[in-house]
């Protein structure tokens, strides 16, 4: 038997979910599919109580997750709000600060946990008409003359003329398709855990560049007078590797020594991640009936946790490019439609993309005539406060030209 959807959303991790609580109320049949249970995403038993799997989320996202109804449904005490930013460069005297205060802002953004998130959105989701398949597992793709068949491995099928892929990096929607990609080896890895710091953050994210790679702390939520940060390490194959054999006591010792007791002592340290690192661009977001949206699109370089932001806004454009569609009265399935889609984030994700890899090269590169530019722009930069604070504006999505969606709900009622 084969079940027939207006849509159907492959997915149902965060950028999936939000897509589908975002449509949920424009009378579209739709159906999210994902292989996994998601019974209830859960994160690690771990000694600290948090999860690795960690987002910087950004205020446009926040906003999204805020206008799809999500945002309530966390727990207050769950995202971890930062006010400050320190960025300094192991290798001179080079550095740079963002402080929220100089822009009128109550914060830069928030650390939460991935699964914090996920789950809300999920609760926000089986409140709507959206049918949730979870268990999915997605095994074929057969295009139809106006629509798409998805066979799962126990033989059910889907049928949509308009199918999202949002399952991922390792999108098997986007590779049953042929959609063509860029990928290469960042030849780095990233080292993820949690740690306990003597000291407290003072809500801030701090982030050192080491010959070796990047070195993020990011705060976390203090707990029964403890002080916890996410830490993502990015390092070459070998030193990580190296990182990842010390025991406990010699890693926290190491670590503290690489990050300059910013914080103090690190006390301990959950169990560590290596995730090698890999950057991915499909060449095109969409074709007929289908269509391209988070890390099944573009998976980029951890450095200023970009990632899950680029998603969200991904989500805020397409739900645009589909209202307007409808209203207009065009079939949403179009190649004209989904192209608005494309051209509107294709952009703005290499943009960040190539920025992102520029700075990981900057920094890695060991030239003294570089290593002077790099301090030389830092401290150039940390003098110019209006552009400075453009540059933090940006990466926030605090403007005013985003998708409705993506706007904070008092400027949509501003601007309406």
């Amino acid at each position: 038997m084969t079940q027939r959807y207006d849509m159907v959303i492959v997915g149902a991790g965060m950028v999936g979910a939000a897509l589908a609580c975002a449509l949920a109320d424009r009378g579209l049949r739709l159906a999210v599919l994902d292989a996994q249970p998601l019974d209830k995403p859960a994160g690690r038993h771990t000694a600290s109580g948090y999860d690795p799997r960690v987002s910087a989320l950004s205020a446009a996202s926040e906003a999204i997750l805020r206008n799809v109804g999500a945002w309530q449904r966390l727990d207050p005490a769950a995202p971890c709000g930062y006010r400050h930013m320190r960025v300094w460069d192991a290798e001179g005297t080079g550095s740079i600060s963002f402080d929220a205060e100089a822009l009128g802002e109550p914060r830069l953004g928030h650390i939460v946990e991935n699964y914090r998130v996920q789950q809300a959105l999920l609760d926000r989701l089986v409140e709507t008409p959206v049918n949730l398949f979870a268990g999915r597992r997605l095994e074929g793709l057969v295009r139809e003359p106006d629509s798409w068949r998805l066979v799962m491995a126990d033989g059910e099928r889907f049928e949509a003329p308009l199918v999202v892929a949002g399952d991922g990096a390792r999108s098997h929607v986007r590779e049953l398709a042929g959609f063509p990609m860029r990928e290469w080896d960042y030849l780095h890895h990233a080292i993820v855990t949690t740690v306990e710091t003597a000291k407290p953050h003072r809500h801030t994210a701090w982030q050192r560049f080491l010959p070796s790679g990047p070195l993020a702390f990011l705060p976390l939520p203090d707990r029964e007078g403890r002080h916890y940060c996410s830490i993502v390490w990015s390092a070459v194959p070998d030193f990580a590797a190296e990182l990842m054999a010390l025991d406990d006591q010699t890693f926290c010792q190491r670590l503290a020594g690489a990050f300059e007791y910013r914080l103090g002592e690190v006390l301990a340290a959950d169990p560590r991640h290596n995730i090698p690192l890999r950057q991915r661009h499909a060449r095109s977001y969409a074709m007929e009936g289908l269509v391209l949206i988070g890390d099944a699109a573009h998976s980029i370089h951890p450095l200023a946790g970009q990632g899950v932001n680029l998603g969200l806004l991904d989500v805020a454009e397409l739900v645009s490019v589909l209202d307007g569609a409808m209203q207009r009265g065009e079939r949403l399935a179009g190649l004209n439609v989904l192209q608005r889609y494309e051209r509107g984030r294709m952009g703005a994700n290499l943009g960040m993309m190539l920025a992102m890899e520029g700075f990981q090269r900057l920094f890695h590169a060991d030239s003294l005539t570089l290593r002077w530019l790099r301090n030389t722009g830092m401290r150039l930069l940390e003098g110019q406060g209006v552009v400075k604070n453009g540059i933090i504006r940006q990466a926030m999505g605090l403007s005013p030209s985003l998708p409705t969606l993506a706007r904070h709900p008092d400027i949509v009622r501003q601007a309406s």
